[in-house]
This record gives C-alpha cells, sequence and structure tokens, in this order.
C-alpha cells in the first residue's frame, strides 16, 4: 500500500474524529453558558387602582362611548422592566436586584384600561390600542418620568429616604372629529418611609395610583361633557 491510498483510507477516520472533538468542545462550552449561579431578580408588580364611579354628568349617550387607551411613548431609559434610579450629580442607573413584572409604559396602560373599565361609563367598552374595532374615543398618553430620586450618589449610599415621580401627559382625542377634547399633566412625588426596596415599590405604587385615579377622573368628566351625536 502506497502512502498516498493510505492517507486517503485514514481521511474519512480523521474526519470522524474531528467532528467528535468539536462536537464535545461544543457541548461543554453550551453546558457552561446555561449554567449560572446568578439568583433572579425580585419581580414587583404595581397594585391595580380602587374603583371610582362613573361622573356625576355622564349621560345616556356618552355612556355608550367606546375608549382606546394607547401605549404609553417612553423615553428608552424607562420604556424598560427595570426600576430607574436618577442619583445624585444626574446620575442615572437601576436597582440590579429587582425588575417590574412588564415594561413601565405596558404597566402604566393596563392600569388605566382597568381604571376606566372600573368606572362603568363607557359602555362601548375600554380597550388597549390598537383595538381591533373602532372606538369613538383614544386616551395617547406619554410616560415622561417613572422613577426613583435619591440624594446620594447612588440608591445604597442615600442616607436620606428616596422619592418616587411619576409624570404623564395625557389628551382625550375625538376620533369622530379628529379633534383632541382635552390635553394634561399628571404627576406625583411620594417619598418611600425608608431606604429600602420594599419601601420604594410602596411608594411607586402610591405615585401610579394617584396619576392614574387624576387622569381617569379628568378623561370622565371631559367624555361626559362631549355633545351628544
Amino acid at each position: 500500500m502506497t502512502t498516498a491510498t493510505a492517507g486517503a483510507f485514514n481521511q474519512p477516520a480523521l474526519r470522524l474524529a474531528c467532528a467528535f472533538s468539536l462536537a464535545t468542545l461544543l457541548g461543554g462550552c453550551a453546558g457552561s453558558l446555561l449554567k449560572s449561579d446568578a439568583e433572579a431578580p425580585d419581580t414587583f408588580r404595581l397594585g391595580v387602582v380602587a374603583t371610582m364611579a362613573p361622573a356625576a354628568n355622564a349621560t345616556a349617550s356618552t355612556a355608550g362611548l367606546a375608549i382606546a387607551v394607547a401605549r404609553p411613548r417612553a423615553a428608552a431609559a424607562i420604556d424598560t422592566d427595570r426600576i430607574a434610579v436618577h442619583s445624585a450629580g444626574n446620575r442615572f442607573d437601576y436597582y440590579s436586584a429587582a425588575r417590574w413584572a412588564e415594561s413601565a409604559p405596558q404597566m402604566l396602560q393596563q392600569n388605566l384600561v382597568s381604571a376606566l373599565a372600573a368606572t362603568a361609563q363607557f359602555g362601548g367598552g375600554v380597550m388597549t390600542a390598537p383595538a381591533r374595532v373602532p372606538t369613538e374615543l383614544l386616551l395617547d398618553v406619554e410616560l415622561r418620568r417613572f422613577e426613583v430620586v435619591t440624594a446620594g450618589a447612588d440608591a445604597a449610599s442615600s442616607g436620606a429616604a428616596p422619592v418616587v415621580h411619576v409624570q404623564v401627559q395625557a389628551s382625550l382625542v375625538d376620533s369622530r372629529r379628529a379633534a383632541r377634547v382635552t390635553s394634561f399633566v399628571s404627576e406625583a412625588s411620594v417619598p418611600a418611609s425608608e431606604n429600602r426596596l420594599s419601601a420604594v415599590v410602596v411608594a411607586f405604587d402610591r405615585a401610579n395610583a394617584q396619576v392614574v385615579s387624576e387622569i381617569a377622573a379628568r378623561v370622565q368628566a371631559a367624555a361626559a361633557a362631549l355633545p351628544a351625536q
């Protein structure tokens, strides 16, 4: 047997051995990538805003209206499921071991839908936009602030209790007339009882409830004042 013939004979075996070695190496790498000793972050969800009564001047004609709530627009820094921290020196950061159950805009949208539906004023329904069926009204929302502000350089080193800030720009649009009915800013600042994450989440819950309640009440009043079709 010549040397060339021996080399050709061993090529399949060589390829098989190389393939086996590569598969073993990749398997070891994948296994190490999938293993992590890091603890899963704590997850928090904002509470549902308390039920409100229909506006006093609601009429039968406005009670039949349907309203859609748009997903709030927000800067990339707060359009996330991370809990934002604004520290001294205009430093913007996040709690490392905590997350929201959904992104901040999505939680706000769900809260607004729940609050408006609870009023029973919008007989045509309260939906998230884009809705599958046309609605007479649209609530356009921009989430401007959804953060905790600390006095120190970061949340851990701040001695004073942090303050939660929530600010929302809301506009009610009459889709039938392509006209803006009302537009306003709703905001709340709630200090945490102490510099602990659990207290910060409670402050977020209260600030969010204040903003959502005010928006729902003002939207109710503006819808009730619309002229009958």
